[in-house]
């Protein structure tokens, strides 16, 4: 096992050092350009978009879930092991050092899920629940590949709602034992795993709507108990901080001495954990964008543009600050959550450990909800069979349950991989569908100046094939009353008559 577990890790490293590495900084860079740095430029549309209400239909139901909502799903997937972890492990590898490369890697990454996300709401379709979309639906609409749809969504479902939701049982798991130490090893994993797997059942087996509200709850909790606990900490080693800036920066360009890390192992190392963690251009978030209701395909796209910035610059960088300023001396440090674990406790004391058992279970089971929905997503786009949904249900459940049981060792490096051929697949469509985003962005930044919040209609884009649900401005924005917003909707398509369209 140890060989096998050797071989996929080397095969893994030279994947991403010479094939996803340069394609994923090389298109980054080109979408920045292209869209004049979207990710920077319209960061305050990005906040004002999170609050859009979420348009309803002639019933005054809501439409599906609102843009926050989405906002929440896709962070309850990035938030994870990823974030204390992931961090924790490319500190351990790459030095202080890696911590830089993972910020650089979500600025031009930003600008990739600004793309996709926008593309995943132009292609969406109609369900039950409201929408659903996402790297397989604009495969298969805007370039007329279903075959390159249906092997992104098998990828996709081995990767998170199996590999790396088995990955975060096996953290909560690790976590609690922990805590407790040997005495409870017997009983331990098979109980985590079971309370696990029920908790998971109650939730899914609810829809998405329930997976909504779910994460909706969650992810502003875990965020803000974590957020507190790493500015405490912090504020306790003030007087570290700059020195951890500094290491930081000095790291980030030359050989960590004290990891025996080189400068091109460190920028592989924060890159490929900043993917990890931040999701930006592989292709899951979009899953969760495009079930948003909202009134323009850009809107979802600076909302998830926002996410890969709250995952990385907020709690991936409480996570390094923690680790820096505790355990300075990473010679000795264990690697992963126990890096974290033992910067925590040797701060605030072993009562911490409880604590940190509750943060564990809140961003892991929050990620285990967010990577069932895209998993559920891409079998609904493989076939519509209710007995293929209630399959997946049952192995995404057991495998929650299986991950609190074995070694995450080979699951880890085996996910590496996998994510690896993820982004590749989901970057070459992105690439190709990229001229569509520009046109989108073109028409929302035509309305915006025009004074009008955006509306889009398929005719505004004529032609762009493959798209569905963008039919008319009255279907877009969802009538509550329905004379009343038949008269909205009229006003405002005289406005867009006014306003120059995309060409």
């Amino acid at each position: 096992m140890d060989a096998v577990t050797e071989w996929m890790a080397v095969w893994g490293d030279n994947l991403w050092t010479w094939i996803v590495l340069p394609v994923v900084v090389g298109l980054g860079l080109y979408f920045t350009i292209r869209s004049r740095g979207v990710q920077f430029r319209l960061i305050p549309e990005m906040f004002r978009t999170l609050t859009d209400k979420t348009p309803r239909d002639a019933n005054g139901e809501p439409q599906s879930v609102s843009a926050f909502q989405a906002f929440t799903i896709s962070a309850a997937s990035r938030v994870g092991v990823g974030n204390i972890a992931g961090v924790g492990t490319a500190i351990a590898l790459g030095g202080p050092g890696a911590v830089f490369w993972m910020w650089l890697m979500a600025l031009i990454g930003g600008a990739s899920s600004f793309i996709e996300s926008s593309l995943a709401q132009l292609y969406k379709t109609r369900d039950k629940d409201g929408f659903r979309g996402g790297p397989a639906y604009y495969m298969q609409r805007g370039l007329g590949a279903r075959w390159m749809g249906i092997v992104f969504a098998i990828i996709l479902i081995v990767c998170f709602p199996i590999a790396f939701s088995s990955l975060q049982a096996n953290t909560i798991q690790a976590t609690i034992a922990g805590s407790m130490g040997g005495s409870a090893a017997d009983w331990l994993a098979p109980a985590t795993g079971v309370g696990l797997a029920l908790l998971m059942g109650l939730v899914v087996f609810g829809g998405v709507r329930r997976i909504a509200s779910v994460t909706q709850a969650l992810v502003p909790a875990m965020a803000v108990l974590y957020l507190l606990i790493g500015i405490a900490i912090v504020a306790m080693h003030v007087d570290r901080i700059p020195a951890v800036i500094g290491s930081i920066f000095a790291d980030a360009f030359g050989y960590n001495e004290v990891v025996g890390a080189a400068l091109g192992y460190i920028i592989l190392t924060g890159a490929r954990r900043g993917m990890f963690s931040n999701e930006a251009g592989l292709g899951s978030a979009p899953n969760a964008g495009a079930s948003a209701a909202v009134t323009h395909p850009v809107k979802q796209g600076l909302v998830q543009t926002l996410g890969v910035y709250f995952d990385t610059f907020l709690v991936c960088s409480i996570t390094a600050f923690i680790i820096l300023v505790s355990v300075p001396d990473l010679s000795t440090a264990t690697q992963g959550i126990g890096l974290t674990q033992d910067a925590i406790t040797s701060t605030l004391g072993d009562w911490a450990n409880v604590l940190l058992i509750i943060i564990i279970f809140l961003l892991a089971f929050s990620s285990i909800l967010g990577n069932y929905y895209y998993g559920q997503s891409n079998i609904e786009f493989i076939t519509s069979s209710r007995a293929v949904l209630l399959g997946y249900r049952i192995v995404a459940i057991v495998s929650v349950f299986a991950g609190a049981l074995i070694s995450a060792g080979v699951v880890w490096t085996f996910a590496d991989g996998v994510m690896g051929f993820m982004a590749l697949t989901n970057l070459v469509a992105i690439a190709l569908l990229s001229g569509v985003a520009f046109k989108l962005l073109k028409d929302y930044s035509q309305q915006r100046r025009a004074g009008l919040d955006p509306v889009f209609t398929s005719d505004r884009l004529p032609e762009v094939k493959g798209v569905e649900v963008w039919e008319d401005a009255l279907s877009v924005t969802g009538p509550i009353d329905l004379p009343t917003k038949k008269r909205q909707a009229n006003k405002h398509r005289d406005h867009l008559h006014g306003a120059p369209r995309a060409e």
